[in-house]
């Protein structure tokens, strides 16, 4: 590994958890454990010190919970992502990590997103809502398609929704990835959320 290494803290009032986590992470070439912390407000505290690049987040924890420590962390610091742990299949516990800024991969997930592009706007005023510029504006087709996406659809659903092939959905999914700067479905959509592009 020849670049600078990922900077992970681990939040979890579990020391087993923490200490799996560690180890998992550190045998990464390009990851390291920077800090651990067993609540959220320790958590905040660390991560104003350290400046993570990911931070893996429990949910419920004795010293503050996991979704009110997402919000603070990514407000002080925009480029870290959260990733939300949690064994609780909640909807509200996904709904609420979205509304905070956290990553999730759970299987209610693409429920859940349904559920938070409805009420977007109902947790931030319009002049709060933070535009990020896109390289270039979407074109009608990738917001139709980005919608879609928003609503857990698969890509042969927006297909027959959209009457258009499934390779021409790629296309504009893969475009909708590049212009949003993301990997994944799921960061598109939490992007398309936080930017009040989805309705």
């Amino acid at each position: 590994m020849t670049g600078p290494l990922i900077r992970v803290i681990l939040v979890d009032d579990q020391h087993l958890v923490r200490h799996g986590l560690r180890f998992i992470i550190n045998a990464q070439e390009d990851m390291e454990v920077t800090g651990e912390a067993s609540g959220g407000r320790e958590a905040v505290e660390l991560a104003a010190r350290v400046r993570p690049h990911v931070v893996l987040m429990d949910v419920q924890m004795s010293e503050g919970g996991g979704i009110e420590a997402t919000h603070d962390i990514v407000d002080a610091i925009p480029d870290c992502k959260v990733v939300i742990l949690t064994t609780f299949d909640q909807e509200d516990y996904v709904y609420d990590g979205i509304r905070a800024g956290a990553i999730f991969r759970t299987a209610i997930a693409a429920r859940v997103i349904g559920k938070a592009i409805r009420s977007a706007h109902d947790f931030r005023a319009p002049d709060q809502i933070p535009v990020t510029m896109l390289p270039e504006p979407f074109t009608d087709r990738e917001l139709e398609v980005l919608q879609q996406m928003a609503y857990g659809l698969r890509n042969e659903e927006i297909a027959a929704r959209l009457y258009i092939g499934e390779s021409t959905v790629k296309t504009h999914v893969h475009r909708i990835l590049q212009k949003c700067a993301v990997e994944d479905r799921t960061q598109a959509v939490v992007f398309a959320i936080r930017n009040g592009i989805v309705k």
